[in-house]
């Protein structure tokens, strides 16, 4: 999808593939496709900013994704909703690292230790 065609559509369709893109990302992640994997992260960013853009930071509508069957869909609406609810989004990635359902419990693990200051411009 461009990022033209991103910024027209409507907040539930960006929503649906936003869920879609996470689905489609477990996939590659467990078929070891990178390139696939990268592609849709791109794709993902640009839904982000439009539901960003759009009045009112829509962004906020992905905390009814924080109870996705899918992981890797949790994990992309925490990463998503980091900035606007800190506390919720880390309580999300805390129970996803303890998890141990990997990929996704190592991405979250090394995104708090990120958020704890785990990397500084000193490393």
């Amino acid at each position: 999808m461009k990022p033209r065609d991103v910024r027209k559509l409507q907040t539930e369709r960006l929503v649906e593939r936003f869920i879609e893109i996470g689905m489609e990302q477990d996939h590659a992640l467990l078929g070891n496709q990178v390139s696939r994997f990268n592609r849709l992260f791109g794709e993902k960013q640009r839904i982000l900013r439009a539901l960003q853009e759009k009045p009112g930071d829509q962004r906020r509508v992905l905390f009814a994704l924080y109870d996705h069957p899918n992981m890797q869909v949790r994990l992309n609406a925490a990463r998503a909703t980091r900035d606007l609810d800190d506390q919720h989004a880390r309580a999300l990635m805390e129970k996803i690292a303890a998890s141990g359902h990997n990929p996704q419990a190592g991405d979250a693990g090394m995104g708090l230790w990120i958020m704890d200051g785990g990397l500084t411009s000193d490393d």
